[in-house]
């Protein structure tokens, strides 16, 4: 792992967008796929399961039986001929993804397997193969090819449910947006740092249509700048880590969207603690970063882990 490398895979995220929403116009990279299975379920580990939560969550909104299990699991979903497996991992070779397909493996269930790493270990015996078309990510931390998952997974949502989507346009609007935040930095950045830098860590809180905003967020703080960071759904912040409002010099990351956002601000004001909101305005934040195309919540999903993934990108640096 190499923070400068890292900071340099952050800053290419436009033209590797650029790149896939190309990949996307001029194939469908789930042609292969079953057309209408009876089941979706994802496998993955860290942030790729984070991108395959909330793709499971779409799409049973939406109609489809669809799941995301950690990988790790000792059980799930029995491989039948109706269930469409997508396993997740980046690098293709995560040990808990490649022991879960296993159990797939000659079986009468599709698998697709999703990875930045074609011929990886993860593509052996795979019914199809989707690549995430990130590119490498030499810093050895997964940012691009999170967001290249996500962007992914919403392209397979579309194919499911035929949702009237335009899903290269929306990654273009995404890389619009992703660098207006790099272009930009220099006027937002340092004022996010220092809001954030407390002595107890750092929190994200979305709302479960985004959390894996939140997630990918705290696992960028951890994983560079190896600080404290934990991420909260926001609905259920009033139940689990509003305690910490009271004993903490607790500072937030909060991804506006969910109707419990005033309920979760109503804390924070009391007692004091500090929030920097990404993509709107919201009352008695301490700062609000804002970006072009920020009202769409598709390319919020896509766009606003940017701001945690700078910020642990300078902090790892000094």
């Amino acid at each position: 792992m190499n923070s400068e490398l890292y900071l340099s895979d952050l800053e290419s995220k436009p033209d590797a967008l650029a790149t896939l929403a190309d990949a996307l116009t001029a194939e469908d990279p789930f042609e292969k796929l079953p057309e209408h299975p009876d089941r979706i379920l994802f496998l993955g580990m860290g942030s790729s399961r984070y991108a395959a939560g909330v793709a499971a969550l779409r799409l049973r909104a939406a109609g489809v039986d669809a799941y995301a299990d950690y990988a790790s699991a000792a059980a799930t979903y029995p491989a039948d001929p109706g269930t469409l497996v997508v396993p997740i991992s980046a690098t293709g070779g995560s040990r808990e993804t490649l022991d879960a397909v296993a159990r797939y493996a000659g079986g009468p269930a599709f698998v697709a397997a999703l990875t930045n790493a074609p011929g990886s270990p993860l593509t052996e015996g795979a019914d199809a193969v989707i690549p995430m078309r990130a590119g490498e990510e030499r810093g050895g931390v997964a940012c691009r090819t999170f967001q290249h998952t996500l962007a992914l997974l919403l392209a397979l949502e579309s194919r499911l449910t035929g949702a009237d989507r335009d899903v290269p346009a929306l990654v273009r609007r995404s890389a619009e947006a992703t660098a207006d935040l790099l272009d930009r930095r220099d006027e937002w950045l340092p004022l996010v740092m220092e809001l954030l830098d407390g002595p107890h860590g750092v929190y994200a809180v979305a709302p479960a249509e985004r959390l894996s905003s939140a997630e990918q967020s705290a696992l960028m703080v951890r994983e560079g700048p190896r600080r404290p960071a934990d991420a909260c759904e926001t609905g259920d912040w009033a139940h689990v880590d509003v305690y910490l409002t009271k004993t903490l010099d607790y500072r937030a990351l909060l991804f506006p969207g969910s109707r419990y956002d005033a309920q979760a601000m109503d804390w924070v004001r009391e007692r004091g603690s500090t929030v920097v909101a990404v993509g709107a305005e919201v009352k008695d934040a301490a700062a609000a970063v804002r970006y072009v195309h920020d009202g769409d919540p598709d390319v919020a999903l896509l766009t606003e882990t940017l701001v945690a993934e700078l910020v642990a990108a300078y902090w790892w640096s000094q």
